[in-house]
């Protein structure tokens, strides 16, 4: 899966999590349910819930009977949060080098990773006030 399909992935996730109100362990989704919703394979599911697991906003359970349940009410799971845990970034990619002796060269590439930092600092900045519960109150997509 790519980087970039992580972050949708997750959100997703965790919105179907809080929808099915699955918040304990006996009320646990599994991937193959979690997948369907998506559509998307239920490997890429669990690699997913795992990088969730692992950031303590979910819990789960292996094996037959096994799922994922949110340990956090959904509208205290920012989806920075979720951006982090899943080891996202807005991707808008990387500085190349500048070559040495070009007035160009020598400057744009600090300018371009000024640039990428601060779309990434606005990008968190608004994610940190939107949660998973809003996810669900906003169908129209208006965040």
């Amino acid at each position: 899966m790519s980087d970039s399909q992580k972050f949708p992935v997750a959100a997703h996730a965790l919105a179907y999590l809080a929808h099915k109100q699955a918040n304990a362990s006996e009320r646990a989704i599994s991937s193959t349910e979690l997948a369907a919703s998506m559509p998307t394979n239920p490997v890429v599911v669990r690699r997913v819930t795992a990088m969730l697991a692992r950031a303590g906003l979910i819990d789960t359970r292996a094996g037959a009977g096994g799922g994922a349940w949110l340990k956090l009410d959904p509208g205290a799971i920012r989806l920075d949060a979720v951006l982090r845990a899943v080891d996202g970034c807005t991707h808008l990619g990387v500085a190349p080098a500048g070559a040495k002796g070009c007035p160009v060269g020598e400057l744009i590439p600090d300018a371009v990773r000024a640039a990428i930092t601060a779309a990434d600092t606005a990008a968190s900045e608004r994610l940190s006030r939107i949660t998973v519960a809003d996810l669900l109150k906003t169908p129209s997509g208006k965040l």
